[in-house]
């Protein structure tokens, strides 16, 4: 299916309610109820051959085939690891996630915070699944948010295993085994499981929570930091903190007050307290081992919870070692090296009495070429990304904080780029810039705007993670929003989404598909004298001018420049002989001098060809205004791959479009903008289907 027809089959599912966690799309249409239902008709147990028991599943360099560490690795179902198998004992702990022989402790941090909400973790880990009798076949599944939409991820449960042990995650108990096969569900999602290597918590946080996640390092916090936190707890955000460490041997080491260096923690509570006069800043925090708490001010037993009200001890204090305890906020900044905060979208909050974000989402693509134009840094690309347009009309409702205006985050992802590792490929570096927007709607703002107009806001860095995520805070207006790679000419798929306290009204910028050319109306008797001489002399005895012909005369025309004319489709005309009479080549010579002198305008370093960039304003000086799909789809099927286009390749492409375009118009007859083919039909809708599919080759058919 090519791609617009597979982008519309998308649209309409998507209006069908697939993709919600409700509704997963079936990864792979691999139907988990059927497959299980046929397994035991069959009393087989599942084999996944689309993620195979082979050392391709396990990765692609240090997890290749052909490496030391995989010598020795069998595929081992759960039975054949102990006599007595279960998939989650007493309900899922931290004490189910041991991290093995794999880079993925990111991971693993994501999972462990997934057990501190039940309602989060069956979104992921569908109930129902265990290895008892009449229940059990050897198939399990998961399901993970991807880019806008959840999949449902089936899996056999044959594991990686050496000398009888788990090769990868694995539960301290032994017996217990929904981590590790959740594990292997999101390894085949990404490829292999060496795909996971490297990473950040948030991305898990986001995968198992279809929520944006933003990071916050506390030796630089925001100002409004704890007004934050505190509105992410009522929106019931995940959210979790850490310390750095400087070396490995800090990994998990224990500081004086016992916290633990390089280990996640989950921040569970805040509040403020009267404390000898002034009002103190508390924050809760959860050591997710269930032991090993803070010793210092505010812990368990510390003397500050003396010296507050009995309502207020009443409510706050406990003293158990239960791993969660309270600590100032500035303690927190002064210990603590970061805070990640999951917000979480409305679908995924049930409780009603819970304050929820307003969520507005867009896909897009960076092609080369064409709507890969890089970052601010090239001026003359810059213009050409996807652009959105955001509209806050609300002010947040408690100005009073501090942080007057519209609070919103923007989230960029970068999509699939963990599959690509086995080719080479990874991460690029992205970000984002906002500007306020003063433009016209459905226009694809050009590059004099981007010249005469400073951001109003950016991402704090260009980053080579798979999402940058900002806060701010801005005036109600109209905003633009131009996600892009740091280097122009890198192809990616992104998804940039926006969470704001109010809704807010978000859309894509770009320009309708449609043809201002002026038709060229020219009688016999508008042909001078001079021109018709010339057409004597050029056509001969017949008075009509073949292609040979035409070629030879048009090549003539541009012999200073480096191209020549081939294109056949200059002989389009309307009785259909092949040739051209006089008043034919008359309408087609004025276009061909039109064509010359845009590309000569366009072609200021007189080399013979021009960019992809320059073809993009060429096409519109002409006459036509293309959507990026569509410039996608000309630099794809016109352009050298040096990104050139050739007069040849120029005055094709403007004949075809205009043919389309006229062809589309007439067979319009009610001007609704729809037509209805069928190949059955006239030869000139036949026509028109042969014009789409020669514009479309290769790049889409």
């Amino acid at each position: 299916m090519s791609g617009i027809a597979a982008a519309v089959q998308h649209r309409r599912e998507k209006n069908q309610g697939i993709g919600t966690n409700s509704q997963a799309v079936k990864y792979l249409n691999q139907d988990y109820e059927a497959l299980r239902q046929r397994c035991f008709e069959s009393g087989r147990l599942f084999q996944d051959e689309s993620f195979p028991a082979l050392p391709s599943s396990l990765g692609f360099n240090e997890l290749g085939p052909n490496s030391y560490k995989v010598r020795g690795v069998s595929w081992q179902r759960p039975t054949e690891l102990t006599s007595d198998p279960e998939f989650i004992i007493s309900g899922a702990s931290r004490t189910d996630i041991c991290q093995g022989a794999l880079g993925d402790c990111w991971l693993l941090a994501a999972i462990a915070s997934l057990t501190l909400n039940e309602e989060v973790l069956a979104r992921v880990v569908p109930h129902g699944q265990s290895f008892r009798d009449g229940e059990y076949a050897g198939i399990f599944h998961f399901q993970f948010w991807q880019f806008g939409e959840w999949v449902d991820v089936v899996i056999d449960d044959r594991l990686p295993a050496k000398d009888g042990e788990l090769l990868f995650v694995h539960s301290a108990e032994g017996r217990e085994f929904w981590s590790a096969l959740l594990e292997k569900a999101y390894a085949k999602l990404n490829g292999s499981y060496e795909a996971l290597s490297g990473g950040s918590t948030t991305e898990g946080f986001e995968d198992f929570t279809g929520g944006i996640a933003e990071v916050h390092e506390l030796s630089r916090p925001s100002p409004h930091l704890f007004h934050i936190i505190q509105k992410a707890q009522s929106r019931g955000s995940l959210m979790g903190c850490s310390i750095d460490i400087t070396s490995s041997a800090d990994s998990e080491a224990v500081t004086r007050q016992k916290l633990v260096k390089g280990h996640a923690y989950s921040v569970t509570g805040t509040a403020q307290v009267e404390y000898r006069g002034n009002m103190e800043k508390l924050i809760r925090i959860r050591n997710p081992w269930g032991q090993v708490e803070w010793t210092g001010a505010w812990s368990d037993d510390s003397q500050q919870w003396r010296n507050i009200s009995d309502e207020d001890r009443e409510r706050l204090s406990h003293r158990s070692e239960d791993g969660e305890f309270w600590m100032s906020f500035s303690d927190f900044l002064q210990h603590y090296s970061r805070l990640e905060i999951c917000n979480l979208t409305p679908d995924a909050l049930s409780d009603d009495s819970v304050t929820k974000w307003a969520l507005s989402k867009f896909d897009g693509s960076w092609r080369r070429g064409s709507t890969a134009g890089g970052c601010r840094n090239f001026p003359n690309t810059f213009w050409t990304n996807p652009q959105f347009v955001i509209r806050l009309d609300e002010e947040d409702d408690d100005p009073d904080d501090g942080e007057a205006g519209c609070s919103f985050v923007v989230g960029l992802i970068q999509k699939n780029r963990r599959r690509l590792r086995k080719t080479g490929e990874d991460m690029h570096t992205v970000g984002f810039a906002i500007y306020e927007y003063c433009g016209q709607r459905n226009v694809h703002l050009n590059r004099n705007f981007f010249l005469r107009h400073a951001s109003a806001a950016r991402s704090e860095t260009f980053i080579n993670l798979r999402e940058v995520c900002s806060r701010f805070c801005l005036p109600p207006g109209e905003y633009l929003i131009l996600p892009s790679t740091f280097e122009p000419n890198k192809n990616g798929d992104f998804c940039v989404r926006v969470f704001s306290e109010k809704q807010a009204d978000f859309q894509e910028l770009d320009d309708p598909v449609e043809s201002r050319v002026e038709k060229i109306e020219i009688d016999e008797e508008d042909v001078d004298d001079r021109f018709r001489s010339l057409f004597g002399q050029l056509a001969g005895g017949d008075c009509e001018i073949s292609a040979f012909e035409l070629q030879k005369i048009l090549n003539k025309v541009v012999t200073k420049r480096k191209s020549h004319v081939t294109s056949p489709e200059l002989l389009l005309q309307k009785d259909g002989s092949g040739k051209l009479g006089l008043v034919e080549f008359k309408v087609l010579w004025t276009k061909i001098e039109k064509f010359l002198n845009i590309y000569r305008e366009k072609d200021v370093d007189n080399s013979g060809t021009m960019s992809s960039t320059e073809m993009r304003t060429a096409v519109e000086e002409a006459g036509f205004s293309l959507n990026n799909a569509l410039h996608q789809v000309l630099v794809a099927r016109y352009s050298e791959s040096d990104l050139t286009i050739d007069f040849d390749n120029f005055v094709g492409c403007l004949v075809r479009l205009e043919t389309m375009f006229n062809t589309f118009n007439t067979l319009d007859k009610d001007n609704s903008g729809n037509i209805e083919l069928n190949l059955l039909e006239t030869v000139r809708k036949q026509q028109f289907i042969m014009l789409t599919v020669s514009m479309l080759t290769p790049a889409d058919v």
